[in-house]
Formats: structure tokens, C-alpha cells, sequence
């Protein structure tokens, strides 16, 4: 049986984290929670299920502050979590039967994820995440919004276990101001920046910016292929908010291809 190091970033999860923690806690042979700046009780609640707990000065940075908690792991793979997931007990169950059987030559495995849900609460958006990763093989997060580690090396897809990102919609300005802090600085956006960057100016009505940057991650040609089609429909909404219905239909067409 492998073991694993759950390594999570949390702030201000009070409401949050002990279903998280409860969720995994049998899974995981050690908890490191990274604490980016809690005022409520969240280090409290952490406390109760580790003693690893750790603070980070927060410098609009995810990916640094998740390879703060990754550099904390000693366990033979690392598994990430945010404090608002949750897995059901089949899927947990799966996920200690992959562990018991794991062939060790595996260096990552992705799961599903369940991000968005309807009114029944059944998921109505799933993706593909890496979530466990072999700790020698030194894996490191990229970009400080929506960050992700690069899929190299023998990797194991999970397709039958999904955790749920169960968060209630909040629409703020933090991530914009980091993009915008980041390009002002001089720092170039990845072809993921790109498109996460584009999709905040939309979500904030700056129709004719989201436009530009959308089209920019497009040229690139280095998106994931469902980040191309999400831009193109992302593109659509932008044109059809500006009354431009010949580029709106131009968009559907090309999301098609």
C-alpha cells in the first residue's frame, strides 16, 4: 500500500474545512494545511485533525503556495484538495482501493472533478484533474491563478473517481487585480493565463479586453482543446453583448470545428 500526504492551502474555510478534512482523513497518512492568512478559525479547526500546520506570507501566488505545501510532504505521493471539496464515501472507498493496489511506477493520477452542479444538485460540468503525484519526481505547480502541474511521466487516469468542488458562486476582483498587477509588472501570461485572465474581463463586463485576450490564447494554438472551445462560446457571449450577432454566429461555427 502507497501513502500519501494530503497537502492543502486554505483561508478563512471555518465554514468549510472540517467537511473536507472528514472526508479524507482516513485516506491520507499525513494532513499539511498551509495557511495563507486565516482570520476566522480555520488554523483552529486544522489544529483538530493535524498538527502540521504551517503559515504562508501571501503574495498573490497560488502555485508558490501550494509548492510551499508540497515541500512539506513526506509521504510517498501527494494529493491535493481544496477546503470547499468533497468526497463521497464510494468514492473514497475507490480512492483506498487505488491505494492498497497503486503499482508505484505510476507518477501521477487524475480523478474527475465535479465543479458545477444543478438544482438537484447532480454535476452538470466535470473535468479531469491531476491529484496524486509520486513526491520524488518533484512536481511543481505553474501560474498564479488556476494553477495546474505539467502531465509528465506515467500517468494512471482514475475515470471512475470524482470529488466535488461544492462552492457557492462569488464573483470578486481578486484574481483580476493579480492578472493585472502581473502584466503590469512586465511578468508574460502562459497561453493558460491567456484564457483564465480573458474569462475574468468577461465575468466583469470588460467585453472589448476579454475579447483581445481571448483571441490572443487562440493564436497561440498551446490552449487544452476544451479551453479552445470554452473560448470560443466565451467569444460568442463578448460579441453578443456588444450586439455583434455576424461574430457571435462566426464564434458558434468555430466552436464546432
Amino acid at each position: 500500500m502507497v501513502t500519501i500526504s494530503l497537502c492543502m492551502i486554505v483561508k478563512n474555510e471555518e465554514a468549510v474545512l472540517a467537511r473536507c478534512l472528514d472526508c479524507v482523513k482516513d485516506i491520507a497518512d499525513e494532513i499539511i494545511i498551509v495557511d495563507t492568512g486565516s482570520t476566522d478559525k480555520t488554523k483552529e479547526i486544522a489544529y483538530r485533525y493535524t498538527k502540521k500546520v504551517y503559515d504562508f506570507k501571501w503574495c498573490d501566488d497560488f502555485s508558490k503556495a501550494r509548492n510551499y505545501s508540497f515541500s512539506k510532504a513526506t509521504k510517498q505521493y501527494q494529493m491535493w484538495l481544496d477546503a470547499d471539496d468533497i468526497i463521497t464515501d464510494s468514492d473514497r472507498n475507490k480512492i483506498l482501493k487505488l491505494k492498497e493496489n497503486l503499482d508505484t511506477s505510476i507518477d501521477i493520477v487524475t480523478f474527475k472533478y465535479n465543479t458545477h452542479f444543478d438544482k438537484y444538485n447532480k454535476p452538470i460540468l466535470t473535468s479531469t484533474r491531476e491529484r496524486l503525484f509520486k513526491r520524488e519526481k518533484n512536481y511543481l505547480w505553474n501560474d498564479p491563478i488556476h494553477e495546474y502541474i505539467e502531465l509528465r511521466g506515467n500517468i494512471y487516469y482514475a475515470n471512475d473517481i470524482f470529488i466535488s468542488h461544492k462552492k457557492e458562486a462569488t464573483y470578486t476582483d481578486r484574481n483580476l487585480k493579480i492578472y493585472e498587477n502581473s502584466i503590469k509588472s512586465g511578468k508574460k501570461l502562459s497561453p493558460r493565463g491567456l484564457y483564465y485572465f480573458a474569462r475574468e474581463l468577461k465575468d466583469h463586463q470588460r467585453y472589448v479586453e476579454a475579447i483581445y485576450y481571448f483571441e490572443q490564447f487562440l493564436d497561440s494554438k498551446l490552449g487544452w482543446v476544451e479551453d479552445n472551445i470554452s473560448a470560443c462560446y466565451n467569444l460568442a457571449i463578448c460579441y453578443r453583448a456588444l450586439n455583434n450577432d455576424e461574430k457571435v454566429l462566426n464564434m458558434i461555427l468555430l466552436e464546432q470545428k
